[in-house]
């Protein structure tokens, strides 16, 4: 069943377009993060979802109920939509207690007094709150202020919720506890959820379909698999994961694949749609994909000097970089490791079926 369906949105701030023809449903269930960079869109798509930005044309429905027609010109006002809402910011009042916070939209909706006591404590016990009802949000953690905003949008039972970067304001470590929790209680409430985040380890954590955005289009969409391992665009390969980028020229075309040749090297990869002999192009291989090679036993190779090794705990990361001025273009490679290398020539393969070959921008 879908729960929330865009049709063909277009909107505009004054004369800067900015929502640029966008079309995306959301199932019962699913979990639907749209990344981007800033600028792109995603935030302006979810605040028109919720009601809180006008759209120019297109269409939205929330299961079978059109909250904005723009050939009709009809548009629901926000708070008759029924979505839940969790801002970026949490947004609880700073003088009402925690039970108060979560009961706020019921009261609004006039439910009596114990229905409303009894929805408010189910809704803090499944979030691990139970025990903080007469708290004011000054006196909670961060992680405690984003749980009590989410059991605010939960409160109601509304058919979609709608999270504007909901981890943001939480330090590194809080953040990847808070992920997890989420996920799950995502999962443990049967809950359709659109979330908003610039953060692609995120997006990938926690969603089961991911909505990459550039420039108020959506690029390429699919599950956190397909975006991380088949991106179809240079746009989209670049903007999930950590890569090495090289740019040359394709010298040949086989079956599927392109061999692209820069200063003193050649490397066979996956080729994109509009990859064209004789053109530039751009090679991207994921970091991780990047391993130390034995001497002369494999051709999609390129030996270049250690520049530096870096500790990063669980791995080391080397940086290797052809010898000379460091100018715009050199080529550098980033690879990861268990161990401190000795700063010499080392041979790194990048195998051609983790290398994809793009059209240069």
């Amino acid at each position: 069943m879908i729960e929330l369906s865009v049709e063909d949105l277009h909107l505009d701030y004054g004369d800067t377009p900015v929502l640029k023809g966008v079309s995306m449903d959301l199932k019962q269930g699913e979990v639907v993060s749209l990344l981007g960079p800033s600028g792109s869109g995603k935030t302006t798509l979810l605040r028109a979802v919720a009601g809180l930005e006008g759209p120019k044309a297109g269409r939205i429905k929330i299961g079978e109920r059109v909250v904005y027609d723009g050939v009709a010109r009809n548009e629901v006002r926000a708070e008759d939509r029924n979505l839940g809402l969790v801002f970026q910011s949490y947004a609880l009042w700073p003088h009402k207690t925690v039970f108060e916070n979560v009961a706020y939209p019921l009261k609004l909706r006039k439910l009596p007094a114990a229905e409303i006591k009894e929805r408010v404590e189910a809704v803090l016990g499944q979030l691990g709150l139970g025990h903080l009802t007469q708290r004011h949000p000054h006196a909670l953690s961060g992680g405690q202020q984003q749980r009590v905003a989410i059991g605010r949008a939960l409160v109601y039972n509304p058919p979609v919720i709608l999270l504007d970067e909901p981890l943001s304001n939480l330090d590194a470590k809080l953040r990847e506890e808070a992920r997890a929790f989420l996920r799950e209680l995502i999962l443990r409430l049967g809950l359709s959820a659109l979330m908003v985040t610039h953060d692609q380890g995120e997006a990938m954590a926690i969603s089961d379909r991911i909505l990459l955005l550039n420039n108020g289009k959506i690029e390429q969409q699919g599950t956190p698999q397909e975006m991380y391992g088949s991106p179809s665009t240079l746009f989209c390969a670049e903007f999930m994961g950590s890569n090495n980028r090289l740019a040359g020229k394709v010298t040949e075309l086989r079956d599927g694949a392109a061999r692209v040749q820069g200063e003193g090297w050649s490397l066979w990869g996956k080729a994109a749609a509009g990859v064209q002999e004789g053109q530039p192009a751009t090679a991207v291989i994921r970091v991780e994909q990047v391993r130390l090679a034995a001497e002369n036993t494999e051709d999609n190779a390129i030996a270049l000097p250690l520049v530096t090794s870096m500790y990063l705990g669980d791995r080391w990361e080397y940086l290797f970089r052809a010898p000379g001025e460091i100018t715009a273009g050199k080529l550098a490679l980033r690879a990861y490791g268990h161990e401190s290398l000795p700063t010499a020539q080392h041979r790194l393969s990048l195998p051609a079926k983790h290398v994809w070959v793009y059209p240069s921008a």
